[in-house]
């Protein structure tokens, strides 16, 4: 039997699109938990392949022997041009697609880790390097813009803190690379980890892109509302069947960055107002202040973590890299998990709970730090390790749902992006300060203790967002009632 000539033909389901139509606030994933399991994917490629030198290391010093300084100095050249990229990227994600932007930089990454493996000089391994921490900061905004739009605020502590948690799982491109780099040589490793970034950059083609703000919006009305459709899926509106004006339902929709029917009242304002309107926001600068010190010293660590164990303990990379990232990943998993579910209770139970908890995580874990770094033996000192990259890690999904909550919707790229412009000048300055204190005192032990100081400022600036917490959260919710 033939079709009507009214049926409309059955388009297949994109990931992120909601199931049933209806999108609620209460519901704790409308739009399913497909969306948070790409966006964590590609925050784990993003750091699998930025953490794969830091577990070759060694290798590529003995084949080009540059010191340890200008060794220090490969990430705080990639921070730089990360903290570059940083606004342009805010700007670029309150304003065009981002599934699109995330698709694109993911294939650049890729790119980069094949040029890396390529490269016929330090000067040009160099440059990839710069390359690619460059093409990096340019996904932080838009991905963490929208987890916001994709789920609830009693979902983001888990959320954030998955996505979050990649950051600090660059341990795996550790195992990786001190394993793969001895087995088959570390050039031939860089290639090898370019295929993951181009199968991920495929899967968030596919990735829907969410109204801005329309969680938001059902939130602070209490009522429940079904998105806007696409244009090219829009319904007749002729009962008998006649095409509306405007373009065919199989005609072309036009730009992937046309924002959705009901966004288009409350789009992003002028750059100049909307950035002071962000920078103003107390909560944001106290956590964003707090975390690039904390990245300070995480960073500064983690990156020298394969090298300090084969100096101290006398293993080779085959060895060290496991345990370096093999206790960075343990730890970050099941801390960040465990501040996930701490982070979901201590929020209204106690005044600025969240971020009391990331205060305290901060603060414990750089102790915990120190007392590694005293011990004498290899056994002691990864337990150890691991207790305090547990601690750390409970202040991932803390902090990251405590910027969301206070920034609101169509400034939320902007937002992330202030935060990441700050997080970028922390992984700056900890290689590189690791890299003069180790040669200046001739010990990477030492270096590590003088890292630990900026870590315990960061829970310091956490702990003073309690009083602020509250209040610029409601700012937000108020913005999207009116």
């Amino acid at each position: 039997m033939a079709a009507s000539p009214t049926t409309r033909p059955r388009t297949r389901r994109r990931l992120g699109e909601p199931r049933g139509g209806a999108v609620s606030a209460t519901d704790t994933a409308p739009y399913g938990w497909a969306p948070l399991v790409v966006l964590f994917l590609v925050g784990l490629v993003d750091r699998i392949e930025a953490s794969l030198l830091a577990g070759m290391l060694p290798l590529i010093q003995a084949e080009w022997g540059f010191s340890d300084t200008v060794g220090g100095s490969i990430p705080t050249a990639a921070a730089i041009a990360s903290a570059l990229m940083a606004i342009p990227a805010g700007y670029l994600t309150d304003r065009r697609n981002r599934t699109r932007i995330i698709a694109i930089v993911v294939l650049c990454w890729a790119l980069a880790t094949l040029g890396s493996g390529l490269a016929a000089g330090f000067a040009m391994f160099y440059a990839m390097r710069v390359l690619l921490a460059g093409a990096e900061q340019v996904d932080n905004p838009a991905a963490n813009s929208l987890l916001a739009d994709y789920y609830p605020p009693v979902s983001r502590p888990k959320v954030y803190g998955w996505t979050r948690m990649t950051t600090y799982l660059g341990g795996i491109g550790t195992v990786l690379a001190g394993v793969l780099g001895e087995l088959v040589g570390w050039r031939a490793t860089f290639v090898i980890m370019a295929v993951p970034g181009v199968l991920v950059a495929v899967i968030c083609w596919r990735l829907a892109e969410p109204a801005r703000g329309h969680l938001d919006r059902l939130l602070a009305r209490g009522a429940d509302a079904k998105p806007a459709p696409h244009p090219a899926d829009a319904p007749s509106a002729d009962p008998g069947g006649a095409a509306p004006p405007g373009p065919r339902p199989d005609a072309d929709p036009g730009p992937a960055d046309a924002p959705a029917p009901e966004e288009a009242a409350a789009s992003a304002p002028p750059f100049g107002r909307q950035l002071r309107r962000v920078a103003a926001i107390p909560t944001l600068g106290l956590l964003s202040v707090g975390l690039m010190l904390l990245t300070t010293g995480l960073l500064g660590t983690a990156y020298w973590m394969t090298t300090f164990i084969t100096r101290a303990y006398d293993v080779g990379t085959a060895v060290a890299g496991p345990i370096s990232g093999g206790v960075s990943v343990l730890g970050v998993i099941s801390g960040t998990l465990a501040g996930a579910w701490l982070g979901r209770r201590a929020h209204g139970s106690i005044r600025g709970g969240r971020v009391v908890l990331a205060a305290a995580g901060t603060v414990l874990g750089a102790l915990v730090l120190v007392a590694a770094l005293l011990a004498e033996s290899l056994t002691p000192f990864a337990v150890l390790l691991l207790c305090s990259s547990f601690l750390g890690a409970l202040a991932i999904p803390c902090v990251m749902a405590s910027v969301a909550d206070v920034v609101g919707a169509h400034s939320r790229g902007l937002g992330f992006a202030v935060l990441n412009f700050l997080l970028t000048l922390g992984t700056a300055l900890g290689p590189l300060a690791v890299g003069i204190a180790s040669d200046a005192t001739g010990s990477l032990r030492t270096a590590f203790l003088i890292l630990t100081v900026p870590k315990l400022l960061g829970g310091v600036c956490m702990l003073l967002c309690r009083w602020t917490f509250d209040r610029d959260a409601q700012k937000v919710l108020e913005e999207a009632r009116g």
